[in-house]
């Protein structure tokens, strides 16, 4: 059966020119494709804004919001200081409780998938993963997982594409957990919403839904590629699964090679305040330029065959969880859930077999890459 397709769409304007002019819906979007651009062009905000709400997202998101997402669409100070609000809910998958819970949830969803039948993982294992290890993190009940489950691996859009009425289900649903916080506040992060203050005062209704809002769609459908590709180069790489059995120490580098070749968010864009020169493509003020996490992730000056999938890769500085001030928040989450599930897969004496697949793919004028699996069926069994 056919694996990820890892073809890279970027290496020939990577190393000719380092930027590609992209058409989304319309709008001409300069696309940063070298590595060291892409840091570069993270790292500069006064060049390369966030404050744009709905604009960070390519394709813009104001057909399905209508709140801007907290702390990512700002711009330092406020970016840092809203940032510092979530960071203690973002932090906890660093203790060791946290690595205990997700061991117990990942072990009992292991024992069902492992049955020797015939499995859809994406939406049988991957997505109730997702979003019942979403629970631990936002220090909800499990049970609400049930719910997120019911909304698909993406929050904005169906099969068919983007979904106003998807956006505005998440926004009511947000609105009834922050009723409930308000009226009995607890420990979970609804109540740190309804509790924090930014700069001497209480958070706005807005502000609240602003920062819920990203959490659930922030690492949705991004954590269920990216476990997906886990399964599916474990079934058809049973020599990688016995080493990682024998040398457990690599699992970490295992993870990181994992998230880089996956890449599951090809892009992000920021907004230009001025006039700005990008790699030799001008940017008139107002207008957006990607950062393309992707391609930097495949730039052949830094890694060694960047098309390979190396479980021992020793220099990783990919950049899948983005880079300089707006780094993803949920890395240390989307890590502990990847290093649970492949260190516990492999230290099962288990047979996977890659049975059919159904790729999953992003496609514009100016690329077309895979981002992940409509369908992965996978064959296990206990040993």
């Amino acid at each position: 059966m056919p694996e990820w397709n890892a073809a890279d769409p970027f290496a020939a304007a990577r190393r000719e020119a380092g930027v590609v002019d992209g058409d989304f819906d319309g709008e001409r979007i300069p696309l940063v494709l070298r590595h060291r651009d892409v840091r570069a062009a993270a790292a500069n905000y006064s060049a390369y804004s966030s404050d744009a709400p709905f604009r960070v997202p390519i394709p813009s998101e104001e057909d399905v919001r209508q709140v801007r997402q907290l702390p990512i669409e700002t711009d330092p100070p406020d970016h840092s200081e809203y940032r510092a609000i979530v960071q203690p809910f973002f932090s906890a998958p660093k203790r060791p409780d946290m690595a205990l819970k997700m061991e117990v949830l990942v072990n009992g969803m292991l024992d069902a998938l492992l049955c020797g039948s015939k499995v859809e993982v994406v939406e049988e294992f991957a997505l109730p993963l997702q979003s019942r290890a979403l629970t631990l993190l936002l220090n909800m009940p499990m049970s609400e997982a049930d719910e997120w489950i019911s909304w698909g691996q993406h929050v904005f859009h169906t099969e068919t594409g983007r979904s106003v009425d998807k956006g505005n289900f998440l926004d009511r649903y947000i609105h009834r957990q922050l009723d409930r916080a308000e009226a009995g506040p607890g420990e979970d992060f609804f109540s740190a919403l309804v509790e924090a203050q930014f700069r001497g005062r209480r958070l706005s209704r807005e502000e609240m839904v602003g920062f819920a809002n990203l959490a659930f769609a922030g690492g949705r459908d991004t954590v269920i590629a990216t476990v997906t590709l886990a399964l599916a180069h474990l079934a058809t790489h049973p020599q990688d699964r016995a080493r990682l059995r024998a040398e457990p120490n690599l699992v970490r580098s295992a993870v990181e090679e994992v998230v880089r070749i996956a890449s599951p968010l090809t892009l992000i864009g920021r907004s230009c305040p001025h006039v700005t020169n990008v790699l030799g493509s001008k940017v008139e003020p107002g207008g957006r330029v990607a950062i393309c996490w992707a391609s930097a992730n495949r730039d052949e000056t830094v890694f060694e065959a960047p098309e390979e999938l190396r479980i021992d890769r020793k220099r990783n500085p990919h950049v899948a969880f983005g880079a300089g001030p707006h780094r993803c928040l949920g890395a240390s989450h989307a890590r502990l859930v990847l290093r649970t599930l492949i260190s516990q897969l492999c230290e099962r004496e288990t047979g996977l077999e890659l049975v059919e697949s159904r790729p999953k793919y992003e496609s514009w004028p100016a690329y077309r890459r895979q981002t992940g699996y409509e369908k992965l069926w996978i064959r296990c069994d206990s040993g």
